[in-house]
């Protein structure tokens, strides 16, 4: 599984904090459990943090819990795979606590819709990321739509196809009741959770695309931009740059003309710190800027 990102790479995000840490206490823990096997008798691992719907109000730390317990190896290969496949971009985007608020609420919400629907598939008990992971996954076709998803690397689907996709397979598996033992109202359960949470005034800010410039070389002296974040040009340097328009334009013009210099020397401040640092190291008034940035653009 691969994608092309709008940013012109083949994936096009690096590794992420949340995620890299997701990945290696997923595995960290399977391992464990693995060997623990040889010392700790019968399922007393399960029984404490997989998530029984019968007993989960005398339990209620397995509602996370149970999203960090994995059933096989290729169980937990195919949840770390959509984690690195879908999570950093997304990371990126909102930022490392924003994502994983997401991606716990989904696993949470995983849980509980198996209890309110327990009738269609009834389990005794359920481990697994699947669906935080498929949380995310219905995140990105949020956000991303129309990105070409390369299935084994080969057969390209649109996001928002992929993911209907997997919501319709999932709903006809739980309605038909067929005790697969794969926990579907989990999976159901994610990605309603997400959605929800992405609709509510709860969600991670998320501004809009980023708007085209002329990407001109950032001015540097000594490592800093010489247009600091939110200041103004010196004198000097302003008065040099609007030279030739002082005698050709009405002060008004002046001035629009100069502060639209301004912000787009500002968007190309943002846009090398995203590219050397990642979004997720935006602060929240650099991400408003690009959100007031985004809006003038588009009504433009």
């Amino acid at each position: 599984m691969a994608y092309r990102d709008t940013y012109g790479g083949f994936g096009g995000f690096s590794m992420t904090p949340w995620v890299k840490r997701l990945l290696i206490a997923n595995t960290a823990l399977y391992v464990a459990v693995l060997l623990g096997r040889f010392v700790i008798p019968g399922n007393l691992v399960l029984d404490w943090f997989a998530f029984q719907p019968a007993d989960f109000l005398t339990r209620p730390w397995t509602v996370v819990t149970y999203a960090f317990f994995h059933a096989g190896v290729m169980h937990l290969l195919g949840n770390m795979l959509m984690l690195f496949f879908f999570g950093p971009p997304l990371e990126e985007r909102w930022g490392s606590r924003a994502f994983l608020r997401v991606y716990l609420i989904a696993a949470a919400g995983g849980a509980l819709f198996s209890v309110l629907f327990a009738f269609l598939d009834p389990a005794t008990y359920i481990v697994g990321a699947s669906g935080a992971t498929l949380g995310l996954m219905l995140a990105f076709a949020m956000i991303w739509p129309d990105m070409e998803i390369h299935i084994w690397g080969i057969f390209p689907v649109k996001a928002k196809w992929l993911v209907a996709a997997l919501i319709f397979i999932n709903l006809a598996t739980a309605l038909e009741g067929s005790g697969s033992g794969v926990a579907v109202l989990a999976h159901l359960g994610g990605m309603a959770a997400a959605f929800l949470y992405l609709k509510s005034p709860w969600a991670p800010h998320a501004w809009g695309e980023l708007p085209q410039t002329s990407r001109r070389p950032a001015q540097k002296r000594g490592g800093t931009a010489l247009v600091p974040w939110g200041g103004k040009k010196t004198a000097a340097a302003a008065s040099q740059q609007t030279a030739t328009v002082t005698q050709a334009r009405p002060a008004a013009a002046r001035k629009g003309k100069s502060q639209e210099r301004e912000l787009l020397d500002d968007v190309d401040r943002i846009l090398d710190k995203i590219s050397a640092q990642g979004l997720s190291s935006l602060t929240e008034e650099e991400r408003k800027r690009l959100d007031e940035v985004s809006r003038r653009y588009r009504t433009n």
